[in-house]
């Protein structure tokens, strides 16, 4: 079977140049880089305290008992993950708090 190929003089997204229209070109990163530090140590610590913590305490603390010491580590995985929704939360708290004060400015 043949393809048809439309010939088209129109411009598809790719072939529009942002420069030649005047606006200046963003070459910023899109995502902020306290927000991967962030990131990056949550997941260090979603890994590490559970794990750490099951093996610190199966023997020391619940003298052999795996299941507590199970608990514990998935209490501890839960507390990593509400903190890092709290945080997250409030660095998006800033960045609309930020994005106002600019609106504000511009009036």
């Amino acid at each position: 079977m043949a393809t048809r190929r439309f010939d088209t003089q129109e411009k598809t997204a790719l072939d529009q140049d942002e420069v030649s229209r005047g606006k200046p070109s963003n070459i910023s990163p899109a995502v902020p880089g306290s927000v991967i530090a962030k990131l990056l140590g949550f997941t260090f610590a979603m890994i590490t305290l559970p794990i750490g913590s099951y093996f610190a305490s199966v023997n020391m603390l619940f003298r052999g008992n795996s299941t507590y010491a199970g608990a514990l580590a998935a209490l501890m995985a839960n507390v990593v993950l509400i903190g890092y929704v709290i945080v997250a939360f409030q660095d998006d708290k800033g960045e609309r708090e930020a994005d106002e004060a600019e609106r504000k400015k511009s009036r």
